[in-house]
This record gives C-alpha cells, sequence and structure tokens, in this order.
C-alpha cells in the first residue's frame, strides 16, 4: 500500500497533477456523458483541435502563459462552436461535418502558428501537454473552472435531460429554450477542454472526457449512475496513469488517457450492462 501513495506523498508535483486530473475528472466527464447521449461523442474531440490557434495565438505574443493561452483557447475554441453552428443551420451541411472541417483547418492553422517561433519541444508541449509540470496557477484556473461547470451544469440539469432524451418536450415549455441550453452546455464544453488543455494538452484533453464516459455505459442504464460511474473512472484513471507514470517512466498525459482507454476496453468486455461477455 506504501509503494502505491509514496509518490503522491513525497513530491509536490505528483500531487499537483493528481489534484488536477480529479478536478477534469469531477467536471469534464459529466459533460462527456451528455455528449454522448446526445451522438456529440465526435464534437469534443473537433473542439479539443479547434482551442488550437487561440492557443499558439496566446503563445505567440506571451509565450508559454497559461492565462493567455487559455483565453486565446477558449475564444478560438467558442468561435469554431458558433461557426460551425451557424453553417450547418443556413446551409445543408450537417453538424458533424461542418464541425469536421473547421477542426482540421484549425488543427492545421494551429501547428502552422506554434512552429512559427517556437522549437518541437513547445510544439509537443502545446499538443500533449506537460502534466507533471501542473503549477500553482493551472491548479487555481482548473480548480475555477471545474467549480464553474458543476455550479452551472446543476443549474441546467433538467433542460439538458430534457434536451438529450425528449428535445419536442423542452421546446413545448417555456422556462427553457433548446437553444440556450445548447449553448450554455457548449460553452461548458469549450471551457473544459481548455481546461484539460492546460493538463493534457489539446490533442489528449478530450481523452479524460470521453474515455470514462463512454466506459460508463457498460456499468450502469440509469444516468445518474453512469454520471459518478463515469467520474470514479476517470479518477482511477488519472491515479493508475499517474503511478504507472512515475515507476514506469511513461509520458504522464499520455499514460493517463491510456489508463482510461484500458479501462474502456475492460468495461466493453465485462461491463454488466452490455458487456460481451455479461451477454446470455
Amino acid at each position: 500500500m506504501m509503494l502505491i501513495v509514496q509518490p503522491f506523498i513525497e513530491f509536490s508535483f505528483m500531487r499537483r497533477a493528481l489534484v488536477a486530473c480529479i478536478a477534469i475528472s469531477v467536471s469534464a466527464t459529466p459533460l462527456g456523458v451528455f455528449l454522448l447521449l446526445r451522438r456529440m461523442s465526435l464534437v469534443g474531440d473537433a473542439l479539443s483541435h479547434a482551442v488550437l490557434p487561440g492557443a499558439a495565438i496566446g503563445y505567440l505574443l506571451s509565450g508559454l502563459s497559461l492565462v493567455a493561452m487559455g483565453i486565446g483557447g477558449f475564444i478560438a475554441g467558442l468561435a469554431v462552436a458558433l461557426l460551425s453552428g451557424a453553417v450547418s443551420r443556413f446551409t445543408p451541411l450537417r453538424e458533424d461535418a461542418s464541425f469536421a472541417c473547421f477542426y482540421l483547418g484549425s488543427l492545421a492553422l494551429g501547428v502552422t502558428l506554434v512552429s512559427l517561433r517556437g522549437s518541437s519541444v513547445d510544439l509537443l508541449h502545446v499538443l500533449f501537454g506537460s502534466l507533471l509540470a501542473v503549477d500553482a496557477t493551472a491548479i487555481v484556473l482548473v480548480g475555477a473552472i471545474s467549480a464553474v461547470t458543476v455550479m452551472v451544469l446543476a443549474m441546467i440539469y433538467r433542460p439538458l435531460v430534457m434536451d438529450a432524451f425528449d428535445p419536442s418536450f423542452l421546446r413545448a415549455q417555456s422556462r427553457w429554450s433548446a437553444p440556450l441550453v445548447h449553448a450554455l452546455f457548449l460553452i461548458l464544453v469549450v471551457l473544459n477542454l481548455v481546461s484539460g488543455f492546460q493538463v493534457l494538452g489539446t490533442l489528449m484533453s478530450v481523452g479524460l472526457m470521453m474515455l470514462p464516459a463512454a466506459s460508463a455505459r457498460f456499468w450502469s442504464c440509469r444516468l445518474f449512475g453512469m454520471l459518478l460511474a463515469a467520474m470514479l473512472m476517470a479518477v482511477l484513471a488519472s491515479f493508475i496513469g499517474l503511478f504507472s507514470s512515475f515507476y514506469l517512466s511513461l509520458p504522464a498525459g499520455p499514460a493517463v488517457v491510456l489508463s482510461a482507454a484500458i479501462l474502456f476496453f475492460i468495461s466493453v468486455l465485462v461491463g454488466p450492462c452490455g458487456g460481451l461477455c455479461r451477454r446470455d
């Protein structure tokens, strides 16, 4: 037991990394569950790439400043979400195709902008994060985004559930409008991807949002159970990934996401709600 907790007791950078991952797990994975329910799984991936140009502009202006890159990433991600929605609404192109087109362009633009000034090390830092280098500023930012997300999600929980299971009922009642709920939800997704970008990088941040959410589908058939299972699996993946990173000298961010992927495959095999080995 001491071998398991020793890295987190002795080293402050391990504790900071674990706290950051737990904060992301609590706020991002419920959003991942709703993305799955709304059949918008790939939207999270698209938006995680969409924050890159804004983060790159913040990097060009201020170097590796978390605040500048975070603000730039949020603006870029929100702009792509709004533009994709407008294109899908006013043209025959569907929303998933619109997001795909915007995120491919955003990824290429972001990599180009970072490469104009930075080295390959800087580019890897932006794309894959530096989980073990999380400092107090990043912890405060991630914690604040997590707290805001939980509060807003609690406020819009009921209309969000209605929109996921019965959109016509949400449109029929007058207290909440469907476009407002959708907009608030996308803002929360972008915020949490920016939060995850600070820790896991633009390419890895969506992993801790979607993989535990997909795994939770195999452990509960009820929404509350899925939300709880997703958060617990994200926290478990964070702990296992950081533990493996410390003892096996693996890159921390990818190790966390890889742990979440392994838990997903285990869930597919033995999960009580549709797992392959549990079918009669």
